[in-house]
């Protein structure tokens, strides 16, 4: 398979601690990738060196879009590496809460578009082509993530999980081939965790996006994952298949425990 993503021997340190120790992965068109570890493991602090938002002590970043040469990426800004094809949802929710659900959406499709300052004052021909291109493309996503029933309501006013799906909807409007997910089950309830299971790989199998996602919520890794990599300490310690990780004697005594042995 052809590699979108290639992470190679990434090192992140904050003074004199080291968050992120020679970690290298990658990831390849048709696959959903997990990085698991406990609370502290780094995996933050390697998803935010991969995005842009910290630039790397050491190693290489590199998007490998297709047609094209691989691409480094470290040291660029989130924006731009959004607009060349790697998004992103957080931890912690992000949304614009005042906003109504279609208008978060809508805001994804920014990098997608290219009206100038004066051709979306004067509202000229090309400027409302792309807002109704923009409002389509839009709402489309919102079907697909199960809330377009939800369009005009703000976004403050939707449950928990429904936010959770939202922000995915809003990172698959930037057009991404490879999209990470940090924590996307974080906070939901079992009924909840099994829709976000079935849309992540409704989105890989039908937009054809790689996908990469921290979880501490096993069951769903499991479910899905094609590969696993797992990390303790800053280092990464194993990677495999979900069988082969299930059956590590490392990752069962780091993080997995005795009761996902059992």
């Amino acid at each position: 398979m052809n590699k979108l993503l290639e992470v190679k021997d990434l090192t992140m340190d904050f003074g004199g601690l080291r968050a992120v120790d020679s970690v290298s992965l990658e990831i390849c068109g048709g696959e959903i990738v997990a990085l698991i570890g406990p609370n502290g493991a780094g995996k933050t602090t390697f998803f935010n060196c991969v995005t842009g938002i910290y630039t790397p002590t050491r190693g290489d970043v590199l998007l490998h879009s297709q047609g094209k040469k691989p691409r480094r990426i470290n040291g660029m800004k989130p924006n731009r590496i959004t607009t060349i094809g790697m998004a992103r949802t957080f931890q912690n929710i992000r949304l614009f809460p005042a906003m109504t659900v279609l208008e978060n959406v809508m805001i994804g499709r920014h990098c997608r578009t290219n009206t100038s300052i004066l051709g979306a004052v004067l509202r000229g021909s090309k400027a409302r082509r792309q807002e109704r291109e923009t409002i389509e493309k839009s709402y489309r996503l919102l079907e697909k993530v199960g809330l377009a029933e939800l369009t005009n309501e703000f976004a403050r006013n939707l449950p928990y999980g429904a936010q959770r799906r939202l922000e995915i909807a809003r990172a698959m409007a930037t057009d991404p081939f490879v999209l990470l997910l940090d924590e996307p089950a974080a906070g939901m309830n079992p009924q909840e965790t099994q829709e976000l299971d079935e849309l992540i790989v409704k989105i890989r199998n039908e937009d054809k996006i790689a996908i990469l996602l921290i979880e501490h919520d096993m069951k769903l890794v499991m479910n899905i994952s094609d590969r696993i990599y797992v990390m303790e300490y800053g280092k990464k310690i194993a990677q495999g298949t979900p069988q082969e990780i299930r059956e590590n004697p490392k990752v069962i005594e780091a993080y997995l425990g005795e009761e996902t042995d059992a």
